[in-house]
């Protein structure tokens, strides 16, 4: 049996994770949430890698979570179902506490769970195919895995309560309307334009993008004030760095700087 999560690393930098369920059109199995789990670790731990590309093979992004337990098991207690639910919610959103960039490259249906996963990725791009969907109220259920956070910060607070209410799909291009996605592109040149912005960004200086990455998650500052008592701190970081020489020099002889972290 092949692993349900393909790594590779397609640039310097960049690792490119691929939900390899496609019968299962990628829902979030036991056996993905593993290999999930095993691999954002190794991720946080490597300093090598600085950006992240999320897809899905086959013809989803992601179905979300497999909950054909919950109705098998009609027993269960609200105790019983939240310690299950929390390390799974706190698997898959790992990604959100890495220090480096993360990408989803949505190349067609993110539902439920599986959109919760494109959210929690800092930079989104959809196929012209994708659709995107959190249907917890049509199911039955509340929504999980901090959609009622992650949702409105992509697209704020109105627009979310619409979509969360209904639980009606969006598609591509109504997604970018909304600020869902970043991006859309036709589905051949999908992973080719995530992968792009990923080098781009691995190229750039690492220390300065991951201080911006900790600035800029959560939302952002709460206030201007809190904005300029950051970057106050972070920027004199960078100012003592290496990096900053060479990004300048680079940039006075019009070449391409060669950043190393130091």
């Amino acid at each position: 049996m092949s692993a349900p999560l393909r790594v590779e690393v397609p640039s310097p930098g960049v690792v490119l994770l691929t939900l390899d369920l496609p019968e299962r059109r990628n829902a979030m199995t036991t056996e993905l949430t593993d290999a999930w789990q095993t691999e954002l670790a190794a991720i946080a731990a490597d300093p090598v890698v600085r950006c992240v590309v999320v897809t899905g093979e086959g013809k989803a992004f992601c179905a979300g979570g497999d909950l054909g337990w919950i109705a098998e098991s009609p027993d269960l207690t609200v105790d019983a179902i939240r310690s299950r639910m929390l390390p799974f919610y706190r698997a898959w959103l790992a990604i959100r506490a890495l220090e480096v960039p993360s990408i989803a490259a949505v190349n067609g249906p993110a539902i439920g769970a599986g959109l919760c996963l494109a959210l929690a990725c800092d930079l989104r791009y959809a196929a012209t195919g994708a659709i995107f969907s959190a249907p917890f109220t049509r199911l039955g259920m509340h929504a999980g895995m901090a959609a009622t956070w992650l949702l409105p910060e992509a697209v704020g607070l109105p627009a979310a309560k619409e979509l969360l209410l209904t639980g009606r799909t969006v598609d591509a291009e109504e997604a970018f309307r909304l600020g869902l996605v970043n991006g859309v592109s036709a589905p051949e040149g999908l992973l080719d334009t995530a992968l792009e912005t990923a080098k781009r960004i691995a190229e750039a200086a690492p220390v300065a993008t991951r201080l911006t990455v900790a600035g800029l998650r959560a939302g952002g500052h709460r206030s201007m004030e809190d904005a300029l008592q950051f970057e106050a701190l972070a920027q004199p970081v960078t100012f003592g760095m290496a990096d900053l020489r060479e990004g300048l020099a680079a940039a006075k002889e019009r070449r391409t700087p060669k950043f190393t972290g130091r």
